[in-house]
């Protein structure tokens, strides 16, 4: 895989929004622009339909396209001062409660300065790709990808007065997982870390960015009004 991404001036991904998760991440380094076919559900990211692939990948070959570049995110365990485990997402980083089912209390800084402790079933930190994941099921904002920001997005907070925040994408955002009986830190839902009360979970943003390729009359907002049905009936 990673010697096709380097031979090639585009990859063609054919799957659902998971499958260009895992394969953005792959070829992440190599700088490949990427173009989604969604042969999924929703596909936020695998945009083009298996119907028109044919027409829309001639007509993206052919220069006519629009590229965005989509941030990553870069995330590190530490336990005792040391970095015991450390991945990529895409989407999102999610701290969040084991198969115990019980709260998890965290504490939250940016950029080692405090902001809010919380008890909840954990805690969404998301790139501007993940807000329309799981980060919009637990109440998230939609943040448009061109902007450079993350989001932080309380899961079930045991409290009223929390709510989500957008911050500078150049922050390094600090989870200290102060209590848990069972937690683990999650990277786009595919990869995941068995975490002990007293780790840290630090989210920075990755060095490398992703390149997607839509065809010409590729409009994010119309992607929303599709996937979401605004301005229809439920």
């Amino acid at each position: 895989l990673h010697d096709l991404a380097i031979e090639s001036d585009v990859v063609i991904v054919l799957g659902g929004d998971g499958t260009m998760l895992s394969i953005a991440r792959e070829l992440a380094p190599h700088g490949a622009p990427l173009i989604g076919v969604n042969q999924g559900r929703l596909g936020f990211l695998t945009d083009i339909m298996v119907y028109d692939m044919f027409d829309a990948v001639a007509e993206i070959l052919s220069g006519q396209y629009v590229a965005e570049e989509r941030i990553l995110l870069n995330g590190k365990v530490r336990r005792g001062g040391e970095t015991v485990f450390e991945d990529t997402a895409f989407n999102d980083v999610v701290v969040g409660k084991g198969g115990s089912g019980r709260l998890i209390d965290l504490e939250i800084a940016i950029d080692s300065e405090f902001v809010y402790s919380q008890r909840a079933d954990g805690l969404v930190v998301t790139s501007p790709t993940g807000t329309t994941a799981y980060a919009l099921s637990a109440g998230g904002p939609i943040v448009h990808p061109a902007l450079e920001a993350f989001s932080l997005v309380p899961i079930c907070p045991h409290t009223l007065s929390a709510r989500p925040i957008v911050v500078n994408s150049h922050s390094r955002i600090e989870l200290h997982l102060t209590h848990a009986d069972d937690a683990r830190a999650h990277f786009d839902g595919q990869h995941h870390f068995d975490l002990l009360s007293g780790d840290h979970v630090w989210i920075t943003r990755a060095n490398r960015t992703v390149t997607l390729l839509h065809p010409h009359s590729y409009s994010y907002y119309d992607t929303l009004r599709q996937k979401l049905h605004w301005g229809r009936k439920l």
